[in-house]
């Protein structure tokens, strides 16, 4: 009897200690998969803005709250000091931008003064990839990781985030990012500021002279993604296995209402100098008009030819390098302005040639011209080389 009872004992005891084991494994389990449910993950879209030229492309930044430390912080790396030298490092393209982390509210805060809308996605990711997305951005943020040389089209704070995404810790090989790029368009650089530059025509035309051919290559659809709204619409459509892995964009501060283009008075401008210029050279009771026509649009030329230069080989901006438009900017314009050569009636040859050069590069895509407000400017020029040329064949002396 006593030997049944020792028995049963010890087969209840196995019995507890087994049920113990067991809950304390799945104990273990559940904490490892639900070890990342406190945290939530989105990218936050932020429309444009018309206080500052960096404004009118939007923004992008990763939001992450932290329900356990009770944290909502949001890891934006469009930060950059605006230091003694901001000016020069801007202008060499060494200004240096950094990731900065802040709380949800502050950086908020600034989108509320500016009237500028906010949308969120939601990131639908498992509690690894949080932690992974969490722990990179808190690493990158640290003092010796955060500072990055920023670049407007190549690295700035949408394919800072973009980036992120395919690393082998978070989705790896299986993520694809949805269609960003508008299905068969050839969108260059160029194409796509312009269109955020519908407003601001000024920039827009100083802008247009100032970068090079690099711009001008057809983007793939991780190129477009520099700009915060496509890379708001490639997370949109991207997947992992064929699932998504964001919600739908949902408004959580609404913006103002955009303004239309208005007058393009850069365009008029330069409409006003090509007539300036033409009547002045064709008609002789407006010479004086010419001469002075002649002589402000070769110095600004002359200029800008100088400054696209300095753009392309002193400074580290990619998109300013391969520059064509030095190509009808002539640095020596400036020289011919003020002096009368011996050879001044074969530059004017050689500068007519090197405009029809110019229209031949837009035609075939290598280097795009803002036709609209170029068209006049190189016309003019057309018709004060072509004027120089045929008064030094006037004034060439006979032969003997």
């Amino acid at each position: 009897m006593f030997k049944k009872i020792s028995i049963l004992l010890t087969l209840f005891t196995l019995l507890v200690a087994v049920n113990l084991s067991a809950q304390t494994d799945t104990g273990s389990l559940v904490m490892q998969q639900h070890a990342g449910d406190h945290l939530r993950v989105s990218l936050l879209t932020c429309g444009p803005g018309d206080e500052e030229v960096w404004e009118v492309f939007g923004h992008t930044a990763v939001r992450v709250i932290d329900s356990e430390h009770h944290t909502d912080v949001v890891f934006n790396y469009g930060t950059f000091d605006f230091g003694p030298d901001f000016e020069m490092q801007f202008m060499r393209g060494k200004l240096k931008y950094s990731l900065a982390p802040m709380p949800f509210n502050i950086f908020m805060q600034e989108y509320v003064e500016a009237k500028r809308s906010v949308e969120e996605q939601q990131l639908l990711l498992d509690w690894k990839q949080k932690e992974h997305i969490y722990d990179f951005l808190q690493w990158n943020a640290e003092p010796e990781n955060k500072y990055y040389k920023y670049d407007f089209f190549f690295d700035n704070c949408a394919t800072r985030i973009r980036d992120i995404f395919p690393r082998p810790q978070v989705f790896g090989k299986e993520f694809h990012y949805g269609q960003a790029l508008p299905d068969g368009k050839r969108l260059t650089f160029r194409d796509i500021i312009n269109v955020y530059f519908y407003r601001d025509y000024w920039t827009r035309l100083a802008v247009n002279i100032l970068l090079g051919s690099r711009i001008d290559k057809p983007m793939t659809n991780a190129d477009i993604m520099f700009l915060p709204d496509y890379l708001r619409d490639g997370v949109g459509g991207s997947t992992v296995n064929g699932h998504k892995i964001a919600t739908a964009p949902v408004l959580i501060l609404a913006g103002s209402q955009s303004t239309q283009g208005g007058v393009n008075y850069a365009l008029l401008l330069t409409l006003a100098i090509a007539l300036l210029t033409i009547a002045g050279l064709t008609v002789k009771k407006l010479k004086v008009l010419g001469q002075i026509m002649t002589t402000l649009l070769l110095v600004v030329t002359g200029l800008l030819g100088c400054l696209i230069l300095v753009m392309w080989f002193g400074t580290d901006h990619q998109g300013c390098a391969d520059n064509f438009n030095v190509l009808w900017c002539l640095p020596l314009n400036i020289f011919i302005a003020f002096f009368n050569p011996k050879g001044k009636g074969r530059y004017a040859l050689i500068a007519m040639l090197l405009i029809f050069v110019s229209m031949l590069l837009h035609l075939f895509k290598v280097q795009g011209l803002l036709l609209p407000e170029f068209a006049p400017l190189l016309l003019a020029l057309l018709f004060i080389f072509g004027t120089i040329y045929k008064r030094s064949k006037t004034n060439a002396p006979a032969n003997a």
